[in-house]
């Protein structure tokens, strides 16, 4: 199972699909449903935030496993 540095570094890949520009932290925040200053935290704290998650995988029709392990 991945931490949460393997995690977001998982939703950046998903989220720079057909983009040009980096994928930023404010903008796996944005897609999280978190503010930076909240997301900014949970990463200084090495937490993963599970229900956001499962959320935005749902919401993007994204299979779970694939962003929680390798």
């Amino acid at each position: 199972m991945r931490d949460f540095h393997g995690v977001i570094k998982e939703i950046k890949l998903y989220l720079a699909v057909g983009k040009s520009k980096k994928v930023l932290d404010k903008d796996v925040a944005d897609a999280l449903g978190l503010s930076q200053a909240n997301f900014a935290t949970i990463k200084r704290r090495n937490s993963t935030p599970y229900r956001n998650i499962l959320e935005f995988c749902k919401e993007e029709n994204l299979c779970c496993s694939e962003i929680f392990f390798e």
